[in-house]
């Protein structure tokens, strides 16, 4: 079962041409789910459900948090899951700012089928400024409770899927807390970073050579993730293979500011 995961920069850019190339990437990785991040919405339509309709995809997007407050009536800002199979008790999710309040950060739970079994996917986008560990900590955690809420038996069944935006590297307080090297408050619950497991190199998904990050700030990172929740029956959802995508221009135009990551996992 392919996976992949990718931060489409909204309306940035050369958003139209940008989209017929996120089109063209997606297709050629031909993924079984695909979980989006920086989804635009307009009049009722999005980009996931244009790239659904395009490539043959059930799609859902969280709700938009900005919803009423715009006063040119402008384009939404979402999460979403594209997925082959449809989608069932999809269910947006707030995540906390670092005082515990609802914040405009979202997880989006789904369930579906691949290779005959169900499958619980959240895509999610933590809060991005270089120096706000702190509340992705707060976050993270909150991400925790809502695998633990969606995750079926994690002795017997298929492990929840979980992708995004992270917004910070490997070794961060908030991954940490992610992958088991921090101690966490929800018990029997760790999600294995598939990179790290079968991925080559550094993986960097923020990037120095896309010509949208030209005068960044950052040094590359890895930030954009797809985990497997832990425990889970071995093989089953077991990571075989990694790689990045949609680093290389599509008829002259980069899609996107962050490169995608592209996972199969053992079904």
């Amino acid at each position: 079962m392919r996976v992949m995961t990718w931060n489409l920069w909204w309306r940035f850019g050369p958003w139209e041409q940008r989209a017929a190339a996120i089109r063209q990437v997606i297709a050629a990785e031909a993924p079984d789910i695909v979980c989006l991040q920086e989804v635009w919405s307009l009049d009722g339509d999005s980009i996931a459900s244009w790239l659904g309709a395009e490539l043959g995809y059930h799609a859902a997007i969280t709700d938009d948090p900005f919803a009423g407050r715009r006063p040119d009536g402008g384009a939404g800002f979402h999460n979403a899951i594209l997925s082959r199979e449809p989608l069932a008790d999809v269910v947006s999710h707030p995540l906390p700012r670092e005082d515990g309040s609802p914040g405009h950060r979202r997880a989006l739970s789904a369930r579906t089928v691949a290779a005959g079994l169900t499958w619980p996917v959240v895509s999610t986008h933590l809060d991005h400024r270089f120096d706000e560990s702190a509340v992705r900590q707060v976050q993270a955690d909150a991400l925790l409770h809502v695998v633990a809420e969606v995750r079926g038996d994690p002795d017997h069944e298929p492990p929840t899927i979980v992708c995004g935006d992270f917004n910070a590297p490997p070794d961060s307080d908030e991954v940490r807390l992610l992958t088991g090297r921090r101690a966490s408050r929800v018990r029997n619950l760790v999600l294995s970073d598939c990179w790290e497991q079968v991925g080559d190199g550094p993986g960097a998904t923020w990037r120095s050579d896309n010509p949208y990050q030209s005068a960044t700030a950052w040094p590359n990172r890895r930030l954009d993730y797809v985990f497997v929740s832990w425990p889970r029956p071995k093989p089953l959802g077991n990571p075989v293979r990694a790689h990045l995508a949609g680093i290389e221009p599509v008829d002259g135009v980069v899609p996107s500011d962050h490169a995608a990551v592209v996972v199969d996992l053992h079904t």
